[in-house]
């Protein structure tokens, strides 16, 4: 038999593009602003010189360059490597007019991330903007969640920047794409991969005669995970302007504050950075339904929940992710700063826990429907609002010895939410990334604002 290869989706990569519809993209990223000189000697961006680190880059994560091969008589997708890779069509070189702006630049940010990937291509792109005022550019990464974990586009802009100012691009080897296989051995290994799922749970069956304490705990949080999945778990949220059905256009906004001042805030009235960003988010729904005209009764009676990443779960072995939540209400109806933050610990702590790793496992046994399942439950029922942090380098990176200034992550929309909310520290700053639907959230910036007007009512009382 000719020498093949190919990469199966897990189950949870799988649903990633399950829950992709026309108005629901499932591509990550960031934008990351530039100072320094990397000009050529017409004065324009040096992409070229900047083509050279792709090489190097790329060879660090093999799925940059494959791409989706769906398997024959199954709604399943594979991994092969793309024989007509096009560095060209991935690196994407623009202008702002300039002096451009930063609304310029949120704009165009909005407009790339409104347009899904190809599938028939490897799923990401980089967008190399100049244009910006000062002799700065800026970098957009594009990335499909199926391919990487939820900070792919920080691993992707990982692979060009450095802590060091002087680094220059390796010598690059050639890149030779091995052959994918053929539809037939595609076929007859799916089914294979299936007729081992009975004997998957036998081997469950056997680790519970081995260490029955043990395993039984495994299993009573697993059954009350699908519980709380189920809907039992978790009463009804209300229904804001936020929870509705949205379109495919997008609008970006970001805000940023100093770490030290948001863990000042920690300090002084106790809990986490992430209990001081629950408050903070909370004061600023609260002003922007306000200034939407939504009646005070109507905060007060309002069950309005977050999903975070639920840093206690951990992924399986072979997995890049879990895809596990824990989910707590957000104290909207506080009016003053300091109790908001005092309910967001309590909240924070009192979280329920959602685990969707075993419903994805089940998910290979009915994909349509567990696919079904997951754009429901995560986007309809479970929460309002996903808001997730992520930890970024805590110093400087640099490009070809043009600095990183900033460094904003960018995340999908889920079914039936128009806003999201993503946070990434960076050399010492907090950048907080609003990314809402173009026509239902027209007034995003708004939000921005009270976002920053939340927080300085804290640092006053700090």
């Amino acid at each position: 038999m000719a020498y093949s290869h190919y990469d199966r989706l897990s189950a949870l990569d799988a649903t990633f593009l399950a829950i992709e519809s026309p108005s629901v993209h499932m591509h990550v990223g960031t934008v990351g602003i530039f100072a320094g000189s990397l000009r050529t000697a017409a004065g324009g961006l040096d992409i070229e010189r900047i083509r050279s680190l792709s090489e190097p880059a790329l060879r660090e994560n093999a799925r940059f360059r494959q791409r989706l091969v769906r398997v024959p008589l199954f709604d399943h997708w594979v991994w092969v490597d793309d024989e007509h890779f096009e560095l060209d069509y991935h690196l994407r070189h623009t202008s702002l007019p300039e002096p451009g702006d930063m609304r310029q630049l949120k704009r165009l940010a909005g407009r790339i991330f409104s347009q899904k990937l190809d599938r028939g291509r490897p799923l990401w792109e980089m967008w190399f903007v100049e244009g910006l005022a000062d002799g700065r550019f800026a970098i957009i990464t594009k990335v499909h969640h199926c391919m990487i974990d939820g900070a792919s586009g920080v691993d992707l802009l990982g692979g060009f920047v450095t802590a060091s100012a002087e680094k220059e691009a390796p010598a690059s080897g050639r890149y030779v794409p091995r052959p994918g296989p053929r539809p037939e051995r595609l076929v007859a290994d799916e089914l294979a991969h299936r007729a081992k799922l009975p004997l998957r749970a036998a081997a469950g069956t056997l680790e519970l005669l081995r260490a029955p304490r043990r395993t039984l705990n495994g299993i009573g949080h697993a059954v009350a995970a699908v519980g709380h999945a189920l809907g039992a778990g978790f009463g009804a949220v209300s229904k804001t302007p936020l929870d509705v059905e949205i379109g495919p256009h997008r609008r970006f906004d970001w805000l940023r504050m100093e770490l030290a001042d948001v863990r000042e805030a920690k300090e002084r009235f106790g809990g986490t950075v992430n209990d001081v960003v629950l408050a903070l988010v909370a004061g600023a729904l609260r002003r922007f339904f306000e200034r939407r005209g939504l009646p005070v009764p109507f905060q007060r009676d309002l069950h309005f929940r977050a999903a975070l990443p639920d840093a206690g779960a951990s992924a399986s072995e072979g997995e890049a992710e879990v895809l596990a939540w824990c989910v707590t209400e957000l104290p909207i109806a506080e009016r003053d700063p300091a109790a908001r933050v005092r309910a967001s610990v309590h909240a924070l702590r009192e979280a329920k826990h959602l685990n969707f790793e075993l419903l994805a496992e089940a998910g290979e046994w009915v994909p349509a429907l567990f696919s079904a399942f997951a754009r429901r439950q995560i986007g309809e029922r479970i929460a309002n609002l996903a808001l997730t942090p992520y930890a970024g380098p805590p110093a400087p990176l640099h490009l070809l010895g043009a600095r990183v200034l900033e460094m904003v992550p960018l995340l999908p929309l889920p079914p039936g939410q128009a806003l999201r909310v993503a946070l990434l520290s960076y050399a010492g700053a907090l950048r907080i990334g609003f990314s809402a639907d173009w026509d239902r959230v027209p007034d995003l910036h708004d939000l921005v604002l009270a976002c920053e007007e939340s927080f300085h009512e804290l640092e006053a009382l700090a």
